[in-house]
C-alpha cells in the first residue's frame, strides 16, 4: 500500500500546486493555454515515443494482458454510450458527458508506470508498456469521437473525425514507439537525452495544467455527472478489467498489472483535451482531482486483494 500512496501523493500534491499557481504567480489563462498545447503536443508525446521504445515487449504476454485491458475500456465507452440518453434525461449536457466519458475511459499513465515499475521492477515496466499499447491508441480514438460528436458546436462530418482521429498527437506517439519497437530502429543517444528530458518535464506540467482548471468550490458541491465518472473509472472498470484477465488466464504479476492499469485515476491529458475540443474542462478537473484523492484508498485495496487471491 506505501507504493501505491507514495506515487498518488505526488500527483495530488502537484495538481494543487496548479490551483496555487494559477491563483497567484500565473494568472493570465493565455500563460495556461500555452503551456495546455506544449503539453498535448510535445511532451505527452515525447512520453510515449520514449516509454514504448524502450520497452521489452517480447517477453510478455500481449495478448492477455493487452487483450483484458482493450476489451474492457471498449466495454465501458459502450456503457457510457448506453448511458447517454438516461444522462440527457438528467439535464446532463454534451460537454459533461464527454467529461464522464473520458473520466471513465482514460488511465494515469504515469502513476501505472510508477505502480509498476515499484513492484516489479523492469518486468513491471514491460507489462505497463503493453498496457500503454493497448489501451492509449483505443481511448484516444474513442476520446477524439466522442468530444467530436457531443462537445463541438457544430456537428462534424465522418470525415473530419476520422482527419482529426488521424491528427491526434498522442495517436501518432503510440503508433510510431511502437514501430520504432518493433523495427529496432538504432536512436542516437542525443535522441534519449533529449526524449528523456521532455518526458520528464511532461508529468509535472500536465498535472499543474489541470490544477489550474480546478474550481474548488465544485468539490463542496458533487455534481451527479462527477460522482459517476469517478464511480465508472475507480469501481467498474477495475472490475471489467479483473473479470477479462482471468478469462484470459492471466495470474501473478500479470494479474496484478492488469489490476492496477484499470485501477489508476484518469490521465492529465484528458482534462488537456477537453480543453482543447471543447469539453467540459472543469467537471473533469473534479472529476481527476476526486479520482486522484480516492484511488489512495482503492488502488491498495485492489491490489491488495489480487495479490492475496
Amino acid at each position: 500500500m506505501g507504493v501505491v500512496i507514495a506515487a498518488l501523493l505526488p500527483v495530488f500534491l502537484l495538481i494543487l500546486l496548479g490551483v496555487v499557481l494559477k491563483r497567484s504567480l500565473i494568472q493570465p489563462d493565455a500563460q495556461w493555454q500555452g503551456l495546455e498545447r506544449l503539453t498535448y503536443y510535445v511532451l505527452f508525446p515525447a512520453l510515449l515515443v520514449q516509454t514504448l521504445v524502450k520497452a521489452d515487449l517480447s517477453k510478455v504476454p500481449f495478448a492477455g494482458v493487452g487483450g483484458a485491458l482493450f476489451l474492457s475500456a471498449l466495454a465501458m465507452a459502450l456503457l457510457c454510450l448506453a448511458l447517454r440518453p438516461l444522462l440527457a434525461r438528467l439535464a446532463i449536457d454534451g460537454p459533461a458527458f464527454t467529461s464522464i466519458f473520458q473520466g471513465a475511459v482514460r488511465w494515469q499513465t504515469y502513476v501505472g508506470l510508477a505502480v509498476s515499475g515499484s513492484l516489479y521492477g523492469a518486468s513491471g515496466l514491460a507489462l505497463a508498456s503493453v498496457a500503454m499499447v493497448a489501451i492509449i491508441p483505443l481511448v484516444n480514438v474513442l476520446s477524439v469521437t466522442v468530444l467530436a460528436h457531443y462537445a463541438a458546436p457544430e456537428r462534424r462530418s465522418a470525415r473530419e473525425i476520422a482527419l482529426t482521429i488521424a491528427r491526434n498527437p498522442l495517436i501518432l506517439a503510440c503508433i510510431a514507439g511502437l514501430a520504432l519497437n518493433q523495427l529496432h530502429v538504432p536512436l542516437p543517444k542525443l535522441w534519449h537525452d533529449v526524449a528523456n528530458a521532455l518526458s520528464q518535464a511532461s508529468l509535472a506540467i500536465g498535472l499543474l495544467v489541470t490544477g489550474a482548471g480546478l474550481h474548488f468550490e465544485g468539490l463542496t458541491r458533487l455534481r451527479l455527472a462527477a460522482a459517476l465518472g469517478v464511480g465508472l473509472k475507480l469501481v467498474a472498470m477495475p472490475a471489467l478489467a479483473l473479470a477479462l484477465a482471468v478469462w484470459f488466464g492471466l495470474s501473478g504479476p500479470s494479474l496484478v498489472i492488469v489490476a492496477v492499469c484499470a485501477a489508476v485515476p484518469t490521465s492529465p491529458s484528458a482534462y488537456v483535451m477537453a480543453r482543447q475540443m471543447g469539453g467540459d474542462a472543469p467537471l473533469l478537473a473534479q472529476i481527476i482531482t476526486l479520482q486522484t484523492a480516492l484511488a489512495a484508498l482503492t488502488m491498495p485495496l485492489i491490489i491488495a486483494m489480487v495479490s492475496n487471491g
